[in-house]
């Protein structure tokens, strides 16, 4: 059984075969209508469910594009509607969606919530985000990287704002795959010290975000208020001071990209010069989300890495 709830379940082996599996599934399928499933269609008949208990555009389209361009089809289930929103516990809805599906992905908040699911499931289940991990974006986030002509190993990724999530799932790609992480990040929203380990030795935090951009072949960030926090004025001003400008991006690398998982708000994390300007990759980092998540169904199906 293969779940991907952290991208240290598929190990740096496993991760360099998805990012080379999604680089070939993306080029053959140039120019192709996108409902056309790939012309091997290596998942064909297998049903992937989706379960929502946090608003999703991304994960929710590029998971249900994934499974189709791969030959099978999806299931969508949001939490409100289902048993799950009336207090049906994880383990008995992973032993039931188990009898129906051939995976699950699971989008939710407390991480506790997917190793549930995984102990319990006796079918593959993937990691849509959790509050300590988002394994999915991070590896659309490598192909993107790798895409644009960057190799991983020696890189050095910026990271400006809060510590959350997503910068969790970047220090430990750091760490399997050999690249530097700086994160600058205000006092108060600096990440857990146990995150920081997963990068072993290969992550570390400033206060100046000039200190973390220089010389920095990516600059990466995030929306400032998460999905469920309150749009708290003190957290904005004190990330103001983080915020993504053309002059902070000037003290990178020349050349140097921007990422930014989306969605976005322009004026607050980045400014629209930047996020919209020549530097930036989201576009592509979004779409990557497709090509990223069908080679992590087929890992998942063992039939990769």
């Amino acid at each position: 059984m293969r779940h991907f709830l952290n991208l240290s379940d598929a190990g740096a082996d496993g991760i360099a075969a998805m990012i080379a599996d999604a680089l070939d599934r993306k080029a053959a399928r140039a120019g192709w209508p996108k409902g056309k499933p790939d012309a091997d269609a290596p998942l064909a008949g297998r049903v992937l469910a989706m379960v929502f208990e946090k608003n999703s555009t991304r994960t929710r389209v590029s998971f249900d594009m994934a499974i189709r361009q791969l030959g099978g089809t999806s299931i969508v289930l949001d939490g409100g509607t289902t048993q799950l929103g009336r207090g049906e516990s994880v383990h008995d809805t992973a032993r039931v969606l188990s009898g129906y599906v051939d995976a699950i992905m699971l989008r939710t908040d407390d991480h506790a919530k997917v190793e549930e699911m995984a102990r319990h499931a006796s079918v593959p289940v993937i990691n849509g985000l959790t509050d300590l991990s988002h394994p999915c974006q991070i590896m659309a986030d490598l192909l993107t990287i790798i895409d644009a002509g960057h190799a991983l190993p020696g890189l050095k990724v910026a990271w400006l704002g809060d510590g959350n999530n997503v910068l969790y799932s970047i220090v430990e790609a750091a760490g399997l795959m050999q690249f530097d992480v700086v994160a600058a990040c205000p006092q108060g929203f600096q990440p857990e010290e146990a995150a920081l380990m997963r990068g072993n030795g290969r992550a570390r935090v400033v206060a100046d975000p000039r200190e973390a951009v220089e010389g920095a072949d990516i600059v990466v960030t995030d929306t400032w208020i998460s999905m469920g926090q309150d749009h708290a004025d003190t957290k904005l001003a004190a990330m103001m001071p983080y915020q993504v400008d053309v002059a902070l991006m000037a003290r990178a690398k020349p050349g140097a990209k921007f990422l930014h998982c989306l969605p976005a708000h322009r004026g607050e994390e980045v400014t629209a010069d930047v996020i919209d300007g020549p530097q930036s990759l989201i576009w592509a980092e979004a779409e990557n989300r497709l090509h990223a998540q069908k080679s992590i169904l087929r890992w998942c199906f063992g039939q990769i890495g």
